[in-house]
């Protein structure tokens, strides 16, 4: 693990498909960890206007990136952010200390997306999408791989084992910068 930056508290992105459980998981970080706060970025989108066009198709904004990231720049260069989003690539790398890509089986992942109302065609991409791995490519190459950690998230007793290991991935992240601090006070 390679820290680059001078935070505080890390920054965190919760990507993957939808329906993976990025916004289950990011709420439950912010409750279990002190001085991080979650930021649902579609929702953010909505809230602040941060689109120009809408797409009827499937009936979502089509974000503007550069208007997304001036949004959550300065929040960034701060610090202690959990970021959710299904897409990652367009985020500059140097936000994140972490990059959390949830996967999940395709029946699971049917069977949220049927209980949130999506119509057929929008199931069927997202699970094209979930098998063909368009998000863990995305990812794989928008960051560096000591920063990236693929969980599955299933089942509630995944969902805690995954809260464990992030929360020891930031404990280690913590004692890397306080090490760092102290080589850079020595010079």
């Amino acid at each position: 693990m390679e820290i680059e930056n001078n935070r505080q508290k890390p920054n965190i992105l919760i990507t993957g498909t939808p329906g993976v459980g990025k916004s289950t998981l990011g709420k439950l970080l912010s409750e279990h960890i002190d001085g991080l706060q979650y930021v649902d970025v579609g929702l953010l989108i909505n809230q602040k206007k941060l689109y120009k066009e809408w797409n009827q198709e499937f009936n979502v904004p089509e974000f503007d990136q550069d208007m997304v990231c001036d949004e959550l720049e300065n929040a960034m260069q701060t610090g202690g952010m959990i970021i959710d989003f299904h897409t990652s690539s367009f985020f500059p790398e140097r936000w994140f200390d972490l990059v959390v890509l949830l996967r999940t089986n395709n029946t699971v992942l049917y069977d949220r997306l049927k209980a949130r109302g999506y119509e057929d065609k929008k199931i069927t991409e997202n699970i094209e999408c979930e098998i063909l791995d368009v998000s863990k490519d995305e990812v794989e190459s928008s960051y560096k791989q000591n920063i990236i950690m693929e969980l599955n998230n299933e089942e509630v007793p995944q969902l805690e084992q995954n809260i464990l290991q992030i929360i020891e991935y930031l404990k280690q992240w913590k004692q890397m910068q306080l090490q760092k601090q102290q080589q850079q006070q020595i010079q």
